[in-house]
């Protein structure tokens, strides 16, 4: 059985008819005229972006360090006199 495109109570395709089986999912598109629609492309577009957002949303959120605390951190635990670069401010000796 053939699924159509539904977009706004409409088929994307044009086809009208009460047994005809429709959905808004994507991926259970089967109608090939409901996928070379604009509506249903545009649809599929817009999909895909938010896929891309989110996945660079969640990539950015675990990347984020504090890289400057991290560094002052593995230093200071160094041993020796002179083991914090120049620019930080506080520090004993140079």
């Amino acid at each position: 059985m053939v699924t159509h495109f539904k977009v706004a109570g409409h088929l994307a395709c044009g086809r009208h008819g009460n047994n005809l089986i429709s959905t808004r999912e994507l991926n259970r598109v089967k109608c090939r005229n409901c996928r070379n629609t604009d509506a249903y492309k545009d649809a599929r577009r817009e999909q895909r972006n938010a896929a891309r957002r989110a996945a660079r949303k969640a990539k950015a959120q675990h990347g984020i360090v504090d890289w400057r605390s991290a560094w002052i951190a593995r230093l200071t635990e160094m041993p020796g006199l002179q083991r914090l670069p120049r620019g930080f401010h506080g520090q004993a000796y140079v």
